[in-house]
C-alpha cells in the first residue's frame, strides 16, 4: 500500500533521510519511532504529499484516501457533532442530492451508496467517538467556538477518526488528551479497520495499538514486527550481535595485520603478505547500528522536612468567590509521597495542582504548609515563559541571578543540556530540550515537592524513561498529572481521583482504573439504549414474550460470545506455553535462533488476546443489555 524507496530529503543542508526504504502493507498498524529531531513528522508530511523528496520516491499505491489531523482547530458556530459529521463530505453531498434528485435510477444509486457508507448510523458513530474523546452529549451540541484550542483539536481528531481514511497518519495524537481519552484512543486504534502509521512516544500506546514498529535512525528506516517492547528487545539483540561480529572481525584484522607487518618485506613471504593485504581491504566491519547517547535527568535532593509538608482541611478552590471547582478537600502530603491525579480534563486536576503549588489560594478552609517548603511546579503552559531569543543559560540565570556561570552549566548538565546546548537559544531547542530546561528551572532550589502537570508532551521514549529513573531517585514528594499510563504506573504509589468536585483516594492500580472506565462506558451505553420507548406493562405474559424475543434476538450474539471465549482460552494457553519456553534458560543456549520468533509470536498473541477479549466483552454487553431490556419490559 505504501512504498518508500531510496528516499533522500534534506532540511537546510542537513540530511534527514538517505536511501531510506520501507514497505507498509494494507491493514498494518505501524508505530513510527525515533529520537526527537530525526524526521518522523517530516516523513508523515512526505507521505501526505505536503513535501516533495529530494530523491527516491514515496508512493501510495492505488486510490487510497490519506487522512491527517487538520493543522487548524475547527471553529465557528457549528456544533461539535455536526462538525464531525460534515467531515464525511461524500455523505453530506449524497444527503443533499437526495433532497433534490428526481430520476428513480439516481435516487436508487444514492440510497444504495448511503447504505454502503453506513450513513444511517453515522450520527451514532460520531457521537461515540466524541464521547470517547471526552465530550458528553450536552457538549456535543455546543458550538466549536465555545471550546479552547486544545479541546477543538480533539474535535479535529474525532472528525478524522470518523471518516476512517484508508491510510491514517497520526502525529502524537495523545498530546491534547487526558489519560481517560488516551486510554479510549488506545482501544479505538487497536481495532482501526484501515492502515495506520502512528508517531508516538507513548510506550503503552505503541504496545497495544500497533503490530509493527518502523524505526527511524541515522536517516534509515528499519521495520520490526510486534509492539514497542518486542522492538526494543529485538534491536538490543541485534546491537549485541553486531558488536560481537565486529569484535571478531577486528580480532581477525589484527591477526592478519601482524602477519603483514612481520613478513611483507621478506622475499620468501612477499606473495603471502600481499595476499593478506588484499584480504584486509575486503575485511570491513559490518554496518553497526548506532546506539544513541543516553539521556540522563537528575533532580537535586532537598533536605528532609517533618511530615506533613502540606495539609488541606475542608478546603475549597476555584477561580471566583462562591464558585469552587473542588470542595471539601481533606488531603495530606508527606515527603515520601508519589501521587498521580486521575480524572477527565475539566474536572479540576490542574486546579488542584495550582492550589498545591500556591498559585491559587483556597476559597474556603485551610491550607497548612511547612514554612520551609519549596515547590517545583511544571505547568502545561510554562514553556511560554521562556525567552526564546536567549540561551538556556540566560533563561536559567534570570531565576538564579547570583549563580556563577559554572554553577549554571553544572545544573543544566543535570538535565542533559551540557556543552553547546547550554548556550543554544531556547527557540532553537527541540520540544524535549525545552521541557528539560523547564525541569532545570523548577528544580533550581532543590524543591521538597515536585508538581508535574503533563511533563511528557514533548519527551521521546528514552527521555520519558530517564524521567522515571530521575523521579525514582528523587527524595522529595511528587504529584503527577499525565496522560501516559506507563509513567503513572512506574512513578505513583497512590492515586487520587478528581471528579464531581471532589478528590478521593482511588483504591486500585491503573488496570483497575481502566476497568472502571470500561464499566462506566458500558453503563452510559446501556442508559442511552434505555431511552428507547418500550412496553412497560408489568405482566408475566409481556415479560415472557420479551424474554423469548431477547433470546431469539441474541442467539447470534451468544454464538459469537462462545466462539470468542473459546478462542480466548486457546490463545491464552498458547501464550502461557510461549512464556514457559522463553523462561527456559536452555533455549538461549541450544536454540538462540528461535528466540526472536517466539518473541514475535508473543507480541502477536498479546494483540490477538486483546481483540478476542474485546469481541467477547462487546457480545456479552450486547446480550446483557438485550436481556436487561427484556426484564424491564
Amino acid at each position: 500500500m505504501l512504498q518508500i524507496q531510496d528516499l533522500l530529503y534534506r532540511v537546510e543542508g542537513r540530511v534527514l533521510f538517505e536511501r531510506a526504504s520501507a514497505t507498509i502493507n494494507r491493514g498494518w498498524r505501524v508505530g513510527l519511532v525515533g529520537r526527537n529531531g530525526t524526521g518522523k513528522s517530516t516523513l508523515l508530511k512526505l507521505i501526505a504529499g505536503e513535501l516533495s523528496p529530494d530523491g527516491g520516491a514515496v508512493e501510495v499505491i492505488g486510490r487510497q484516501r490519506i487522512g491527517t489531523v487538520a493543522q487548524e482547530a475547527p471553529g465557528g458556530e457549528r456544533s461539535l457533532i455536526d462538525t464531525v459529521l460534515a467531515a464525511d463530505s461524500e455523505r453530506s453531498q449524497l444527503l443533499e442530492e437526495a433532497q433534490s434528485a428526481s430520476e428513480p435510477a439516481r435516487i436508487a444509486e444514492i440510497h444504495e451508496r448511503l447504505a454502503e457508507i453506513r450513513a444511517e448510523s453515522a450520527p451514532a458513530r460520531a457521537a461515540r467517538i466524541l464521547a470517547g474523546l471526552g465530550f458528553d452529549e450536552a457538549a456535543q451540541q455546543r458550538p466549536c467556538s465555545a471550546f479552547s484550542g486544545g479541546w477543538r483539536m480533539r474535535v479535529a481528531l474525532a472528525a478524522l477518526l470518523f471518516v476512517e481514511p484508508d491510510l491514517l497518519l497520526l502525529d502524537e495524537p495523545t498530546n491534547h488528551l487526558d489519560l481517560e481519552a488516551a486510554l479510549w484512543l488506545e482501544g479505538h486504534l487497536a481495532n482501526y479497520p484501515g492502515t495506520l502509521l502512528l508517531v508516538s512516544h507513548d510506550r503503552d500506546l505503541l504496545n497495544r495499538a500497533v503490530d509493527r514498529i518502523l524505526h527511524l535512525e541515522g536517516g534509515k528506516l528499519t521495520l520490526y514486527s510486534g509492539g514497542y517492547d518486542i522492538f526494543e528487545r529485538t534491536r538490543r539483540e541485534r546491537l549485541e550481535h553486531e558488536a560481537a561480529q565486529n569484535a571478531r572481525i577486528e580480532a581477525q584484522r589484527r591477526h592478519i595485520q601482524a602477519f603483514v607487518d612481520r613478513f611483507r618485506y621478506k622475499a620468501s613471504k612477499a606473495r603471502q603478505a600481499q595476499s593478506r593485504i588484499k584480504m584486509l581491504e575486503k575485511l570491513q566491519p559490518s554496518v553497526t547500528l548506532i546506539e544513541d547517547a543516553s539521556i540522563t535527568l537528575n533532580f537535586p535532593n532537598p533536605e528532609p522536612l517533618a511530615p506533613p509538608i502540606l495539609q488541606l482541611e475542608k478546603a475549597a478552590v476555584g477561580y471566583a468567590p462562591g464558585k469552587p471547582v473542588l470542595r471539601n478537600l481533606n488531603l495530606r502530603l508527606d515527603m515520601d509521597d508519589r501521587i498521580a491525579l486521575l480524572g477527565a480534563n475539566g474536572n479540576g486536576k490542574s486546579t488542584l495542582a495550582r492550589l498545591l503549588a500556591a498559585r491559587l489560594d483556597p476559597l474556603e478552609g485551610r491550607c497548612h504548609r511547612d514554612r520551609k517548603l519549596r515547590v517545583g511546579y511544571f505547568a502545561q503552559d510554562q514553556a511560554e515563559a521562556l525567552d526564546l531569543s536567549r540561551s538556556a543559560m540566560d533563561n536559567l540565570a534570570r531565576q538564579m541571578p547570583e549563580a556563577t556561570a559554572q554553577a549554571l552549566r553544572d545544573h543544566l548538565a543535570r538535565f542533559g543540556l551540557g556543552g553547546d546546548r547550554a548556550t543554544t537559544k531556547a527557540g532553537d531547542l527541540s520540544g524535549g530540550e525545552k521541557a528539560r530546561l523547564l525541569f532545570a528551572i523548577i528544580s533550581r532550589e532543590a524543591p521538597h515537592l515536585l508538581i508535574l502537570d503533563e511533563p511528557t508532551n514533548h519527551l521521546d521514549i528514552d527521555a520519558r524513561d530517564a524521567l522515571v529513573q530521575a523521579l525514582g531517585a528523587y527524595e522529595g514528594a511528587v504529584v503527577l498529572v499525565s496522560h501516559d499510563p506507563r509513567l503513572v504506573e512506574l512513578v505513583a504509589d497512590r492515586l487520587w481521583l478528581v471528579q464531581d468536585g471532589r478528590v478521593q483516594s482511588f483504591d486500585g492500580d491503573m488496570n483497575d482504573y481502566r476497568q472502571l472506565l470500561l464499566e462506566q462506558r458500558r453503563a452510559e451505553r446501556r442508559e442511552a439504549r434505555s431511552d428507547k420507548p418500550r412496553d412497560t406493562t408489568p405482566t408475566r405474559k409481556n415479560q415472557r414474550r420479551a424474554a423469548a424475543e431477547a433470546r431469539a434476538a441474541t442467539a447470534g450474539l451468544r454464538k459469537e460470545a462462545r466462539q470468542a471465549e473459546k478462542l480466548l482460552e486457546t490463545l491464552t494457553a498458547e501464550r502461557q506455553a510461549v512464556e514457559r519456553k522463553l523462561a527456559d534458560p536452555k533455549l538461549y543456549e541450544s536454540q538462540p535462533q528461535a528466540v526472536p520468533e517466539l518473541q514475535k509470536r508473543l507480541g502477536e498473541l498479546d494483540k490477538a488476546i486483546a481483540e478476542a477479549e474485546a469481541a467477547w466483552l462487546e457480545a456479552e454487553e450486547a446480550i446483557e443489555a438485550a436481556m436487561a431490556e427484556a426484564g424491564a419490559a
